[in-house]
């Protein structure tokens, strides 16, 4: 009776992804990062995969996958799913490979990445809009792979891009000298996280290795603790390289194995981490590139005087997405507040709300009567900046006091994405 194995990319398989890289993915820089160093009493090393061709780390994964196909294969073409940076890997690497390809993006999908994707696949790549989710254009690209015969290059669950992300794991440890105590990885299907966790498993053993997911789609997370692949039902979707609703069967198997730790970080809190990078160190990184930093405060006891590194996945960053950003940091950070505030039926009520219900330090960023006509007899839906999340308390008393007060919003997810 034979008996099944398990798969688990080795040391030679990685090794061979390598040398099919060699010349189309960057060996990325491996930094030392002084801020976060001191912050954190720690060392804080940064893998740059945000410096590849494509801009991450998927171009690894994408390549490999992609060079390994049979002729017959490669005549027929193969066909992928995806919003974002796995399109581009593709796409390059159909481009680099002469292989015809077909990228099936939702039709949502922000104009900037498909220009993106037609950019790097050049006259070697066909784009077809579907749907409104992720799951809608995987399901056009699988029965166009059934009926036409493609090879379909999953985002994550298949051998050959897993070892190609797994080269990931095997730049770092030779491009540090002493040992390496934590590796901070982001998470979405897990194809970067399982591969590089498999080598570490068998050249540095004794490296923790804490994969991180958005809190709004923990599905490495759940799928780990219930021990069966799990789909969720719903995700917050803003961390887009990171936000599926279900990991792969492989990744899962080996995640649930080598994973020291699997942790969640809101999104308010990605938000804010790209704001600090950005302004404090001048480095554009997307919302997931921004996951393992943001993980850094949960960890802030058992990394101090440590070797850390900390995957930066990619910047495929949308600039119309800054303003959202900003918000979601502010409210993470409780200093925006949404408020509806009942305007009493007098005269001047409104300066007399600006001038003596608001701080010296407050801003109104947000204001909407609720009618739109006899709108001053009506409430409205504000939005207020606060200096210091300490000045909330004294600024509803003062509501209160003066009888404006309404309702809070922030608290209310459902009225306050139905108002704001």
């Amino acid at each position: 009776m034979q008996v099944e194995t398990k798969y688990r990319p080795t040391i030679k398989a990685v090794e061979e992804a390598v040398a099919t890289l060699e010349g189309v993915a960057t060996v990325t820089p491996l930094l030392k990062n002084f801020i976060y160093s001191e912050k954190y009493k720690s060392s804080i090393y940064l893998k740059r995969e945000d410096l590849q061709q494509v801009r991450s780390y998927k171009i690894r994964g994408a390549y490999n996958k992609i060079s390994s196909i049979s002729e017959e294969e490669r005549r027929n073409g193969i066909i992928c799913a995806s919003a974002g940076n796995h399109a581009q890997g593709v796409a390059y690497a159909c481009k680099k490979l002469k292989i015809h390809g077909t990228i099936v993006m939702p039709s949502p999908t922000p104009k900037q990445k498909v220009e993106q994707v037609k950019m790097f696949g050049g006259d070697y790549v066909d784009i077809e809009l579907t749907g409104d989710t992720f799951d809608d254009a995987y399901k056009l690209a699988k029965h166009v792979c059934d009926t036409l015969g493609k090879t379909f290059v999953h985002p994550f669950d298949d051998e050959k891009i897993i070892e190609g992300q797994a080269t990931v794991g095997l730049e770092i440890i030779k491009q540090f000298e002493t040992p390496i105590d934590y590796v901070f990885v982001p998470v979405g299907g897990g194809g970067l996280a399982s591969g590089l966790s498999s080598v570490f498993k068998q050249l540095s053993p004794t490296t923790k290795i804490i994969g991180i997911e958005p809190e709004g789609a923990p599905s490495m997370k759940t799928s780990i603790v219930e021990n069966k692949n799990v789909r969720l039902d719903k995700i917050d979707k803003f961390i887009d390289g990171a936000a599926v609703q279900q990991v792969g069967n492989l990744t899962l198997d080996i995640c649930k194995e080598n994973l020291h730790d699997m942790i969640t970080v809101p999104e308010g809190k990605v938000c804010q981490t790209i704001l600090d990078l950005y302004n404090k160190e001048a480095i554009v990184v997307e919302p997931a590139g921004a996951l393992t930093i943001s993980a850094l405060d949960f960890y802030a006891e058992e990394i101090k005087g440590k070797n850390v590194v900390c995957v930066i996945s990619g910047s495929n960053n949308d600039i119309t997405r800054t303003a959202e950003i900003k918000e979601r940091a502010l409210l993470y950070n409780k200093l925006k507040h949404y408020f509806i505030i009942q305007f009493p039926q007098r005269a001047g009520a409104l300066k007399e709300f600006v001038i003596d219900v608001l701080g010296k330090n407050d801003d109104i960023t947000y204001f909407e009567y609720s009618k739109k006509t006899s709108r001053e007899n009506g409430p409205a839906v504000v939005g207020i900046e606060l200096e210091k999340k300490s000045d909330l308390a004294p600024l509803i008393k003062r509501m209160k006091s003066r009888n404006f007060y309404g309702e809070y919003l922030n608290d209310k997810p459902n009225l306050f994405e139905f108002l704001v």
